[in-house]
């Protein structure tokens, strides 16, 4: 069983009417509700920034094998004491999946040690995800290319570091691209980047971008593979 928590700042969803029209509930109620149907055997909680502690104690994240990552508005909002308490759970195994604008969220930044930005326009214009990477665990159960319409453009230069692996690459109506689907290890973690989800579009009601996120929260799950020993260690043998 894997342990998903879905983190969103919940802050558009209150305050934006086109928003809540789009997610009543919120975008990670319906993020979470993509991972039920998925039937991969996912328990999953939720957290919200205005939650105390923004819903990420110590012992949800304890609890947590994979977290996943939606914000927009709010990213300087976020507590350094909690984003450093994430950033050590990662390093120490928990996996983490970082959705759209989540890109800027001070815990991405931290782990890539880069800006992390990129260009961007709101023109209610068509994505095309192409899977470049089709024998990839994250792309199973998906074709060699999907369309999203309408969706924001994200366009390169995008200030990440090399991906590990490149799974998905976006082009846009406006004749942009971008690397929409990379995965990176940080320590013991491994972390996901994807793409799609403008808050005012219907994106994670999406069966393929679904599945992906689905695909995703299984690939960034700890493996249970022992810990790597470290620190000051006792010879194995007798030294002379």
């Amino acid at each position: 069983m894997v342990r998903v928590t879905v983190w969103n700042e919940y802050k558009h969803e209150q305050i934006h009417d086109e928003v809540r029209e789009v997610y009543p509930k919120g975008i990670h109620t319906v993020i979470a509700e993509g991972l039920e149907e998925a039937e991969q055997g996912f328990v999953i909680r939720t957290a919200t920034q205005p939650e105390p502690e923004h819903g990420l104690t110590q012992e949800v994240l304890d609890n947590t094998d994979v977290l996943i990552w939606w914000g927009h508005m709010a990213h300087d909002e976020v507590d350094d004491n909690i984003v450093n308490r994430v950033h050590e759970r990662v390093m120490n195994g928990m996996g983490l999946v970082v959705l759209h604008s989540g890109h800027f969220s001070k815990i991405f930044k931290k782990l890539m040690g880069t800006g992390c930005d990129l260009k961007w326009r709101e023109a209610n214009e068509k994505e095309r995800i192409w899977t470049v990477d089709p024998s990839h665990p994250i792309a199973e159960g998906i074709p060699e290319y999907f369309e999203l319409k309408p969706e924001e453009m994200y366009g390169e230069h995008f200030d990440i570091p090399a991906p590990d692996e490149l799974i998905f690459v976006s082009w846009f109506e406006g004749g942009e691209v971008f690397r929409s689907g990379c995965t990176f290890r940080r320590g013991q973690g491994k972390i996901f980047y994807f793409r799609p989800g403008h808050e005012t579009f219907p994106t994670y009601y999406h069966p393929l971008v679904r599945r992906v996120i689905a695909n995703g929260v299984k690939w960034a799950a700890p493996s249970g593979i022992a810990r790597p020993v470290r620190g000051h260690h006792q010879p194995l043998e007798q030294i002379q």
